[in-house]
């Protein structure tokens, strides 16, 4: 009944304020014919009735008077959505959802923001920080407008642009054997622990393929959700993590630069294929792929 009562609900309102149906032909635009004809059928629709008639005028019934104080509510909520989303569309002051990578958060992300406000000051982010499958998900149910992750995505619904890529190292706590070397081929470390994230993790998933390619299967001891938590691992003994360079040096690890295989991490912008770009969006979008190769501090 819904979808039948919705056209009619702003013509009711405007026949309730004015009492007059004339007036409120006048005031919506529409003919007088036609808005009393919705009246009629409205009122059939719900089998009750709205008003009581009185030449040229009206006046609401009880049932008018308790079904109007809710469709003012429905009209106030319609119209308060309606400017919603037309502020987060302007191309000044609107928003954008982006998403982006825990690892990104400290230093990444935020001069990324300082620098494109300096030409949009007054754009609006709702920002979102996640792992990649994460994102991924909330990209597609339309909770974010782009999003920063790695590794770069592959989908059919998707558009994915490859911006940056991040060297890893090889993490180890400050009194191991291997603290003493500045570069290391990841075989070596076949027989180490390894502290990794959980599965699922784009950086855990580019862990395993690099073992992978160094000939090992790593044997993981611990698995957690957030970088910095694997750095304060490694630092308490608990294992080695390949993990990109750090925002400020810890005390307790050495990092090593992994010679071979290459070990880097490629960091892409994906967005839905599918989905057209509000001004904001479309601005911050050609911003980011501006800064390929230059996107990491």
């Amino acid at each position: 009944m819904a979808l039948s009562l919705a056209p009619r609900l702003a013509y009711f309102a405007g026949v309730a304020r004015t009492e007059h149906v004339t007036r409120a032909a006048q005031e919506l635009n529409v003919p007088q014919s036609t808005l009393s004809r919705a009246m009629v059928r409205l009122e059939r629709d719900l089998g009750v009735e709205l008003f009581a008639r009185h030449g040229r005028t009206v006046s609401l019934t009880t049932a008018g008077r308790t079904f109007l104080a809710s469709v003012e509510r429905a009209l106030a909520e319609i119209e308060r959505a309606a400017e919603e989303v037309r502020a987060d569309a302007d191309p000044a002051t609107g928003k954008v959802a982006f998403g982006f990578l825990h690892t990104m958060g400290a230093e990444t992300v935020p001069g990324l923001l300082h620098a494109f406000r300096a030409d949009h000051p007054r754009v609006r982010f709702s920002l979102v920080q996640n792992h990649g499958e994460a994102m991924l998900e909330r990209l597609r149910a339309g909770d974010l407008d782009l999003c920063l992750t790695s590794p770069v995505p592959d989908g059919p619904d998707l558009v994915a642009r490859r911006l940056d890529e991040q060297k890893l190292r090889l993490v180890v706590p400050a009194d191991h054997r291997l603290a003493a070397r500045r570069r290391i081929r990841l075989a070596e470390a076949a027989e180490e622990t390894f502290v990794t994230l959980e599965p699922g993790y784009g950086l855990r998933r580019i862990t395993d393929d690099l073992c992978r390619q160094a000939g090992f299967r790593p044997r993981v001891a611990f698995e957690g959700e957030e970088a910095e938590t694997l750095r304060g691992l490694v630092a308490a003994g608990l294992g080695v993590a390949l993990l990109p360079p750090p925002t400020v040096p810890r005390p307790g690890v050495v990092e090593l630069t992994v010679t071979a295989p290459r070990a880097v991490r490629e960091i892409g912008v994906a967005w839905l294929a599918d989905r057209p770009d509000t001004p904001p969006v479309a601005a911050f979008k050609k911003f980011l792929l501006s800064r390929r190769g230059n996107l990491l501090p």
